[in-house]
């Protein structure tokens, strides 16, 4: 049995306590005191409870004594159990040494690495078990600080981050009584870092949202992200659609579950079916095993489709059926299959203009259309821009094991006078090449190596040479090659420009365009 008393701060009062015990004939087990609390504790045999009831009231009479109750642990108990199930639940190895370099402490994870029963290691040196480190000779310095080194352990590599324990001495000062060291695999540091990296790049935290237009984005896309109707997201290419997307699935309830995306634009229609909706067994010569689509895969999740308005029309219908009520059949199946799904999709068309002309489904645009997202170009958030540039040098930089460049005025300046076509990956992809190749400490406009853009003309040539007469030659032979393996004569080729016959079959000759130099 325990009990917990609380008391006053009065000498004496702990031989008291004493006496009642052994009045009792009690072995006493355990006896705490916490004089800055007021509390002392006690571990005795059990008694019965009459007994157990006059050892009570016995103890409420000492002078001094507040308050008598039963408790579970004494707080040496829990802390050795708190200890201990934290010890035996850590997944990384834990093993503890005295001055001599012998294991004292060592937790179930790292028994694992080193192969051994605890009682075949408890007592004995940790040094003909582990190479890389000299704990023997670490103890024995003089200045015995903390270190981070890679060690081995039967053939597999560990990092180790080895910390001296100090116990202060009846004088204050600290004695050296032995070191923690804790393990850690390549597996578990590969883990920590997809962890981090995944937590760091799907998340509205590295959205850099400093201008008006990316915040109202931002705080729209937080409230779209819990809800379960399908977003839109429109903006131009680079724009970050994809990250956006990421953030609202792991900012919502499906956080935990998959991200599956599919590029609509990239695959073959009968291919983008099959992967989105699976097949059947025997759907394709040779294949005897079916195969669940990104919709199966993605149940309880979220599914990305990229560049919707690439979809074809048979592929629009099946996904309007999907987006009704989630169920839907796989390829040359005839059972219906039903499942719950987010569907965010993004495009860089002009949909309702699309839909104006026909070429995609109006009532499918309406289905998707009901929570949009208008990402903004970069050069519509110019406040964005030099914050975004600092986050891509810092990162840059990092990977590549160097202090990040600083960013001149000037430069900053032209990063965001530039009109940037490419929006977000443009500047992320010019910052990483100067980055890689730039050899001082600052980032000037000069590294970036940027080609002039003009928003009527685009890109311009820097290196022009000739004149306007030549230019215009060679833009005409270069127009003629293209055309003349489709028209591939000259009456065939003057109707096409609305020009006359000999005026083209002069400018074939004139360029040496013909059967025996174009390839038809």
């Amino acid at each position: 049995m325990r009990l917990e008393i609380q008391c006053q701060n009065r000498l004496g009062l702990a031989q008291e306590v004493l006496n009642v015990l052994v009045s009792y004939q009690l072995d006493l087990r355990g006896i705490e005191v916490d004089p800055g609390l007021g509390r002392m504790y006690v571990s005795f045999p059990t008694l019965n409870f009459e007994k157990f009831q006059e050892l009570m009231a016995k103890m409420r009479r000492i002078t001094g004594v507040e308050d008598v109750k039963t408790t579970a642990f004494l707080p040496s108990e829990r802390e050795h159990n708190e200890l201990s199930t934290l010890l035996k639940t850590l997944p990384d190895g834990l093993i503890a040494i005295d001055s001599k370099a012998n294991v004292t402490v060592i937790n179930d994870a790292a028994l694992e690495v080193l192969a051994v029963a605890y009682e075949a290691i408890v007592g004995q040196s940790l040094q003909g078990m582990v190479k890389g480190f000299n704990f023997q000779r670490w103890l024995e310095g003089d200045d015995v600080l903390a270190q981070t080194r890679r060690l081995e352990i039967h053939g597999k590599r560990f990092v180790a981050d080895i910390l001296p324990v100090m116990v202060p001495d009846e004088t204050g000062h600290e004695i050296l009584a032995g070191a923690v060291i804790n393990l850690k695999s390549e597996s578990r540091l590969g883990q920590h870092m997809v962890a981090f990296k995944k937590g760091d790049q799907e998340s509205f935290n590295t959205l850099q949202a400093h201008s008006n237009l990316m915040r109202k984005v931002v705080r729209e896309a937080k409230k779209m992200s819990q809800l379960d109707a399908p977003i839109l997201i429109m903006g131009e290419t680079g724009t970050g659609k994809e990250l956006l997307a990421r953030a609202c699935h792991a900012a919502s309830s499906r956080s935990g579950k998959p991200f599956l995306a599919l590029n609509c634009a990239s695959l073959p229609d009968n291919v983008a079916e099959s992967e989105l909706f699976g097949y059947g067994a025997n759907a394709f010569p040779g294949s005897s095993d079916s195969k669940k689509g990104i919709f199966e895969q993605a149940n309880g999740g979220t599914v990305f489709l990229d560049e919707v308005g690439e979809m074809s029309h048979s592929l629009q219908t099946k996904l309007i059926r999907f987006l009704q009520d989630g169920s839907f059949r796989r390829v040359a199946d005839e059972n219906e299959v039903k499942v719950d799904v987010r569907v965010i999709c993004t495009t860089q068309k002009d949909l309702p203009g699309m839909v104006q002309e026909g070429k995609f489904r109006e009532d499918l645009f309406y289905r998707l259309n009901v929570l949009t997202l208008a990402l903004p170009a970069l050069r519509e958030r110019k406040q964005d821009v030099v914050p975004l540039a600092e986050f891509f040098i810092a990162r840059f930089a990092a990977r590549q094991g160097r202090k990040a460049p600083k960013l001149t005025d000037s430069c900053a300046s032209f990063l965001q006078s530039y009109p940037w076509p490419g929006n977000v990956r443009q500047l992320e992809n010019a910052l990483y090449r100067a980055i890689t190749l730039l050899d001082g400490f600052e980032l000037d406009k000069e590294h970036l190596q940027l080609p002039s853009y003009n928003n009527d003309f685009g890109y311009l040539e820097q290196d022009f040479d000739g004149t306007l007469d030549e230019a215009v030659k060679r833009f005409e032979a270069n127009l003629l090659r293209k055309l003349f393996p489709a028209y591939p004569s000259s009456r065939q080729l003057a109707k096409k420009l609305g020009l006359s016959h000999t005026a083209v079959a002069n400018k074939l000759r004139d360029y040496g365009i013909n059967r025996k130099t174009v390839k038809i």
